[in-house]
């Protein structure tokens, strides 16, 4: 039913907009509208119908369906007692989100590519995009706020009528339908594909060697670091976590680049996973983009969720910190740290960052192109990417000699690399993706990734469940946000970090040291031997690229190119 569709888009698109701005202060101040809404236009193809807010009012207040109503319910297909009751209760359903600072968030450049989308379905009268009166509304909303809001008070709030586009939205719902249907055929075809591997493999005993999955007994000190770059005149902490106890020879090291509003602390747990197993981990905040950068922003000391040169700086970061750990090697490590076989990992922002390093090259053609699509809404992290188009338009080139291995915790790449830039990245991965992310679908960013690295030593993870975040991380209104979806399963935290601390240890120890003892780790055997409900993982290697390929090109919209590895191109 398209209601239904609509209803439920409504109220996920609304908690989601609005969490956005929890706990954010002050509002931006905007003069009183002259005029209000009185009614929504909707269009059905060639029909075009009208709603008045008291109709609308009358129906939630009394339960009565007008004529007016009727029509639109009828055409709708959506009639029945059950439809009208969800119809009724999403327009009085309260929210309790303080949209003040919602208000700073939509004037930020991320969230005004946010409202334009959505300015695209909900327009003005005249056809013209309805960002500026949904931003209008939402400041009136917030000026008169007292104890929460329904979706009728935002109506009441609209300066003028709006057109709500009924087709493009039900588009935007079907390709919604796809990518979910697409992810689970995913998910799917990972299970074969691991348990296909895993027959293949030589049968090992997991049950007999170590448990990676636990902490090492090399112990760990934590220190922190404050460099600065003067050829950028950047200031910046380091997080660094080194063994208490050394391993014989030479000592490895890993990067770790945090995601967008992040920060080294959140991913604590991998750099001393890590560092009990004898390594080093530095972990450097990404000042621009990091949660202090989120936190200017909601005090209204910055007008950026993170700022654009993060694109250039973030791996720029990362090969100074090299850098310094270079030139404190002799007098603080005693020459310990092997600093020539460097490995990075990297979440989210942090996989391009990732990526980037392992040769991964900007391709604005494909930018552009994935960026005037339509349908980009479905895939939220293109708010991220495409803001790259405002960068200059020249050759990028973050390559480092020295980083040898990469793992991309649900990485951003896919348009921003595409298949040209991912091409160049010739040197061992490590690709993690969960089967709820909302922010970087697995379908998508992390699928295509893996299909386009042009290395046969290429692995992707898929942990069923796992949302993009580290739930454990979230502040208090974040959890309050999504604990309100009452149908939303969160996975077990615990075990998907266990996942995360085997494959990130067997495959640092396998391409960063070269200890051929732990390849077995990296196998789907192993995989399926640490899988365990409700978040079961699925674990394979460079042969799975072109099954998933084919699965993706026979699932995909007629409008996406077909994707193929590397070649493998008809």
């Amino acid at each position: 039913m398209i209601l239904r569709h609509l209803t439920v888009a409504a109220r996920f698109g609304t908690q989601f907009l609005l969490g956005i701005g929890l706990s954010m202060l002050p509002a931006i101040v905007t003069p009183p509208p002259v005029e209000a809404a009185e009614r929504i236009y909707v269009t059905f193809g060639p029909a075009n119908l009208f709603l008045g807010i008291d109709t609308l009012e009358t129906f939630a207040e009394e339960g009565i369906v007008t004529a007016e109503l009727e029509n639109y319910l009828r055409l709708a297909g959506a009639s029945s007692p059950e439809d009208q009751a969800a119809f009724r209760a999403s327009l009085t359903e309260r929210f309790d989100f303080d949209l003040t600072g919602v208000n700073r968030f939509f004037a930020t450049p991320t969230g005004d590519a946010i409202l334009e989308r959505i300015g695209i379905i909900i327009s003005t009268r005249q056809g013209q995009n309805g960002k500026d009166a949904l931003r209008e509304a939402l400041v009136q909303l917030s000026q008169n706020q007292t104890a929460g809001f329904t979706v009728l008070d935002f109506l009441r709030s609209l300066p003028e009528d709006l057109q709500l586009n009924a087709d493009r939205a039900r588009q935007g719902a079907i390709y919604g339908e796809i990518l979910i249907n697409g992810t689970q055929a995913v998910v799917e075809k990972m299970a074969v594909l691991a348990a296909e591997q895993g027959q293949r493999e030589t049968s090992i005993d997991f049950a007999s060697l170590p448990d990676l999955r636990k902490p090492g007994t090399s112990g760990f000190t934590a220190l922190k670091w404050q460099l600065t770059d003067p050829k950028r005149d950047r200031t910046f902490d380091v997080y660094v976590h080194q063994p208490q106890r050394w391993r014989e020879g030479k000592t490895p090291v890993v990067i770790i680049s945090h995601g967008l509003s992040s920060s080294p602390q959140d991913f604590s747990n991998r750099a001393e996973q890590l560092a009990s197993f004898g390594y080093v981990v530095a972990a450097p905040q990404h000042i621009g983009s990091d949660t202090q950068q989120r936190q200017a922003m909601l005090a209204g000391k910055s007008q950026e969720l993170y700022k654009l040169d993060e694109f250039i700086d973030r791996p720029l970061d990362i090969s100074y910190v090299i850098d310094e750990l270079e030139r404190r090697n002799a007098a603080e490590f005693a020459g310990r740290l092997d600093l020539d076989n460097v490995g990075v990992l990297g979440h989210s922002f942090g996989g391009y960052t990732a990526l980037a390093l392992a040769g991964a090259t900007f391709d604005f053609e494909n930018l552009d192109r994935v960026c005037n699509q339509e349908t980009r809404g479905l895939n939220l992290s293109l708010i991220l990417q495409c803001r790259a188009l405002d960068l200059p338009r020249r050759a990028y080139d973050f390559r480092d000699p020295r980083v040898k291995a990469v793992m991309a915790m649900n990485p951003v790449n896919s348009a921003v690399f595409g298949t040209t830039g991912l091409g160049q990245v010739k040197i061992p991965v490590l690709i993690g993706a969960g089967s709820k992310d909302p922010a970087a679908p697995a379908a998508i960013e992390q699928l295509q990734a893996f299909v386009w690295i042009d290395s046969r030593e290429k692995y992707m993870a898929m942990a069923v469940g796992q949302a993009h975040v580290d739930f454990d991380n979230l502040d208090a209104g974040t959890t309050a946000l999504i604990e309100s979806f009452p149908q939303l399963i969160l996975p077990q935290q615990s075990l998907i970090d266990q996942y995360a601390a085997a494959l990130n240890l067997a495959f640092s120890e396998v391409y960063l040291t070269g200890n051929q003892s732990y390849r077995p780790y990296l196998q789907s055997a192993y995989g399926n031997f640490i899988s365990r409900e409700p978040n079961p993982l699925y674990f394979v290697e460079a042969s799975a690229d072109l099954p998933l390929s084919e699965l993706f090109n026979q699932l995909k919209p007629d409008h996406v190119r077909s994707i193929y590895p590397p070649g493998r191109q008809p």
